[in-house]
């Protein structure tokens, strides 16, 4: 079987490496893909969302099964093209794909299929927005419609920064059509968390509670970025929570995208928040893996991946009935440039790569890198998420940041407390 996996993040190759674990996957290629992906794919210099480009790839090349990593090929309908063209393809179509790309639509999705979610309301003209908001008291939160880099959230502590977000998204168009549509939200107060499971469309089957860290500096503070390391499982999400999740959210919310005519196969994300650590609450959905949870979370997994997918795509997911996972805890750690989030600096040669390679219970995912003659340089601003296994979090933390202490190259940021939340919750 040949595969082509879409996208060119750390999620993406632990994607990639996984699927080449498959004994029914025979040759993996990746559009775009990154340095790492290139030692065990063929990566192709397509653009990710270049949806002619890629059908013509598949079509040439006849792909047996192809998997989308990020969001916007999904946005683009690349789902909807390939099934035209019967080539299997894992995730959502356009419209299913709308759950994460529209808030608005979420929201009214959640609202009427009594999935559990902050009271809100929603916006297209500016000036009711701003007399709504005036009567608020803070705190509460301003979302963009639609994508903004994961830049369109805002927590308002005052009423004055309320109005210049306000300005900056439906007049000014920091973010164009994504911002000329707003949801205001209330503020909920608890302990966030990432629930990420498999759908045919009919059954669903969750993988591994995580969490993921999304500012730039220890502590949560700094800006806000695509999330600088994960870990799983999350200590107070046991089995009976998960039941509660997968009953009263994600089983609840496939069956709303089907009473609206839409057929949702691929993946379904849940950002959570938990009051008290016993009441879930959806921030959002995506309809895709998470990055970086993707990482520990299929570094974890026994079961394997290709042929989860093919029982999404064909109908029958019931049948997996389980996911198989390694003991223990993983814990991923983002390696990021200078720079980053706002302006990443590239071109750095990174060091020390190869004395990690075939150490037990560490993998070192690439994000942005790409490969020059024999070195690995960087490409982006998450350049690589150092992955490791141990048997408590405790071992699996100091795995992780030993191997960190590997790794070198100019400008090289990353967290020193990624995981360390579980304590808290133990």
């Amino acid at each position: 079987m040949k595969v082509l996996v879409i996208g060119g993040g750390g999620r993406e190759h632990a994607i990639v490496w996984k699927l080449s674990q498959s004994k029914r996957v025979d040759d993996i290629f990746a559009i775009p893909g990154n340095g790492g992906i290139s030692e065990i794919a063929r990566c192709i210099e397509i653009d990710g969302n270049d949806i002619d480009g890629i059908t013509s790839f598949a079509k040439r090349e006849r792909i047996g099964l192809v998997v989308v990593g990020p969001e916007a090929p999904l946005s683009l309908g690349i789902v909807d093209r390939l099934d035209r063209m019967d080539i299997p393809t894992f995730g959502p179509i356009q419209r299913g794909a709308l759950i994460e790309t529209s808030k608005i639509f979420s929201k009214n999705l959640m609202e009427k299929y009594n999935i559990p979610t902050a009271p809100f309301k929603t916006f297209s003209d500016y000036n009711s927005a701003r007399e709504y908001i005036n009567d608020l008291k803070p705190p509460y939160v301003i979302k963009a419609d639609g994508l903004c880099g994961g830049k369109g959230a805002y927590v308002i502590s005052d009423g004055g920064e309320a109005l210049s977000v306000l300005k900056g998204l439906m007049v000014d168009g920091i973010y164009g059509d994504a911002g000329m549509r707003v949801v205001v939200e209330d503020f909920l107060k608890g302990i966030e968390a990432s629930y990420i499971s498999f759908t045919d469309g009919k059954t669903t089957l969750p993988m591994l509670p995580s969490q993921d860290h999304k500012t730039l500096l220890d502590g949560d503070r700094g800006p806000n970025t695509g999330g600088m390391g994960a870990y799983t499982p999350v200590p107070f999400i046991g089995p009976d929570m998960e039941k509660k999740i997968d009953r009263e959210i994600m089983d609840r919310t496939v069956h709303a995208l089907e009473g609206e005519g839409i057929h949702y196969r691929g993946v379904l994300y849940a950002g959570l928040m938990f009051k008290d650590k016993k009441e879930p609450f959806v921030l959002e959905f995506n309809a895709r893996m998470g990055d970086p949870e993707t990482q520990p979370i299929l570094f974890k997994m026994e079961s394997d991946l290709y042929e989860i997918i093919m029982a999404c795509i064909e109908g029958r997911l019931k049948e997996v009935g389980s996911i198989r996972w390694k003991e223990g805890v993983s814990v991923c750690v983002v390696l990021a440039s200078k720079g980053y989030p706002e302006r990443p600096e590239k071109g750095k040669v990174i060091y020390g790569l190869n004395n990690l390679k075939n150490i037990k219970d560490v993998m070192v995912f690439h994000a942005g890198t790409k490969r020059v003659g024999d070195r690995f340089v960087t490409s982006g601003g998450r350049v690589l998420g150092v992955t490791a296994i141990g048997d408590s979090y405790r071992d699996a933390i100091n795995k992780a940041y030993e191997a960190v202490s590997s790794i070198e190259f100019e400008g090289m940021q990353y967290r020193k407390d990624i995981g360390s939340k579980a304590f808290e919750y133990l």
